[in-house]
């Protein structure tokens, strides 16, 4: 992509869209083109000037931002939503990714987190926040057992914790791959070094692991 990615914003309470406004007007390679507390005046707009990449809040009166996800989507040429919300809740993110987000952050994420979202979303990429799903959560009580704690490696590249970010929702290595610009074998290596890292015998174990010791 050249030039500036065309980002269009909408939340329902009017200083968490204004701060957001702010923040990513600060950014060389984004440009607001709309921003909005009403979802339905978001669609009508997008309908006559598209944008490159949606960021929506989740939880809005009436039509949400699961909604918003579901009618981009269903359109000729789909606009990518990216998914906000200040609840760290599993059935969220699984839901965000049923419905055919393309990100998912928490409202706390840092600004060089949401930038890289909304480039790799731009591009065709997916990313999503290390939120703990419910399979995640599931593996997590199956694998804690009295006598199971050990030591690891907890010094992770940024270019690891953005492949573990990405392997917790669930993307095969092929998919990381493709949101990450990387070859295939090249995320093979890391997730490798990953478990190596992590002592974990798959990808799930280094995921569970990398979240609960605060690496993620």
């Amino acid at each position: 992509m050249t030039g500036q990615i065309r980002v269009a914003l909408v939340d329902d309470q009017s200083l968490v869209l204004e701060g957001l406004r702010v923040l990513l007007e600060t950014m060389p390679s984004i440009s607001v083109d709309c921003a909005t507390t009403q979802p339905m005046e978001l669609v009508t707009e997008l309908r006559r000037k598209p944008v490159d990449v949606v960021v929506s809040d989740i939880r809005m009166p009436g039509f949400n931002g699961f909604d918003v996800v579901k009618r981009l989507n269903s359109w000729a040429r789909p606009i990518p939503v990216i998914l906000l919300t200040t609840f760290d809740e599993a059935n969220l993110l699984d839901e965000a990714i049923a419905v055919g987000a393309k990100g998912f952050l928490l409202k706390g994420a840092s600004p060089e987190d949401l930038l890289a979202a909304i480039e790799a979303v731009a591009t065709g990429g997916q990313w999503m926040s290390p939120v703990v799903t419910n399979s995640v959560r599931r593996a997590t009580r199956a694998a804690d057992r009295p006598g199971d704690a050990v030591s690891f490696d907890t010094t992770l590249t940024e270019r690891e914790k953005a492949v573990l970010r990405l392997a917790a929702t669930g993307l095969t290595n092929k998919e990381i791959a493709q949101t990450l610009g990387l070859v295939e074998g090249t995320v093979k290596n890391y997730m490798s070094d990953l478990m190596i890292k992590l002592d974990s015998r798959d990808r799930t174990q280094a995921v569970i692991r990398a979240i609960g010791a605060g690496l993620l």
